[in-house]
């Protein structure tokens, strides 16, 4: 979309992880004068400042950012959740006469805009064997206090005597990150109607952002990501909650525990990097079709000019 030169209601930037959106979202709310609102399931955690790549102070100074670093790792933050503070950020800014900008990688949110909570989705497989397993392992008890502290609002509602339908929670929560009980409330209403929004896909090739991870997972390192891991670690959290399952802190923990050195914790966290960048690349071919797709930060952030 070149050449626009009406202000959008709103813009949505989407992309693959280090593909570039942030710098892209960055350009044009300082272009647009926008707000810019977080569509990343990690980055909403406090602790995890270096290990997502949140916003720096510099990033901040430039235009507002909305929904960083908000929710404490001991919570599991959900897309209802989510939904809930965005609507309220977006209509923040829209108050102020700013445009929203939404930037992240987390597909589901952005399919909450557009789409409301729909119907539950299929889960993976592998994860209704892995709790189908635990259920066997924990017992009906300690299963129930799995749902309890990750799903508190759905463990209201169902026995410890039920572990199948705990089970059933469990993956739910864990593949969607939406309780169950959100979902069983029906479809909601889309957030954001197309008319008026800018929606943009930043991918570049394969191979460019392979490049990028690697070399910002290089930075992290050197911004301190291993003291970060530290810091979570001795919060002594639950392994399930979705702020440990963050991209490197389970390798950056094998090596503080000596169990890898550090070259082979950064090497395995940039390879589980790289494949949920592939992954997130799936989700959008398949669920972004319609949206303005382009090759670089750089493109993408001259695709409206006023």
């Amino acid at each position: 979309m070149s050449g626009d030169a009406r202000r959008p209601k709103a813009v949505l930037i989407a992309g693959p992880t280090a593909s570039g959106k942030s710098a892209a979202a960055l350009a044009l709310a300082a272009r647009l004068g926008g707000t810019i609102i977080n569509a990343d399931s990690m980055q909403v955690y406090r602790e995890l400042a270096v290990l997502t790549a949140r916003p720096t102070p510099d990033d901040e100074a430039m235009a507002p950012h909305r929904l960083y670093g908000m929710v404490p790792a001991r919570e599991a933050y959900s897309a209802g959740s989510w939904r809930d503070d965005a609507a309220t950020a977006i209509a923040e800014a829209q108050s102020e006469g700013r445009v929203p900008v939404l930037v992240g990688g987390t597909g589901l949110y952005f399919k909450v805009l557009h789409e409301g909570l729909a119907p539950v989705p299929d889960i993976p497989a592998e994860i209704r064997e892995h709790w189908r397993e635990q259920a066997e392992t924990l017992g009906a008890e300690g299963l129930y206090r799995e749902l309890a502290l990750l799903d508190p609002a759905m463990a209201m509602r169902l026995r410890p005597s039920d572990p199948q339908r705990v089970a059933r929670a469990l993956e739910v929560i864990e593949a969607t990150g939406v309780s169950l009980a959100e979902w069983h409330g029906g479809e909601t209403s889309p957030m954001l109607s197309p008319d008026g929004v800018v929606r943009i896909v930043v991918a570049p090739e394969r191979e460019v952002v392979y490049a990028q991870i690697d070399a910002r997972f290089d930075r992290m390192v050197e911004a301190g990501a291993v003291e970060e891991v530290r810091a979570l670690i001795a919060l002594h959290l639950h392994p399930g909650l979705p702020a440990m399952r963050a991209h490197g802190v389970r390798e950056l923990a094998t090596h503080l525990v000596g169990a890898a050195s550090l070259e082979q914790a950064v090497t395995k966290a940039k390879t589980e990097t790289r494949r949920y960048a592939k992954r997130q690349m799936t989700w959008l071919r398949r669920f972004m079709t319609d949206w303005d797709w382009f090759p670089d930060a750089a493109a993408a952030a001259g695709a409206i000019t006023q």
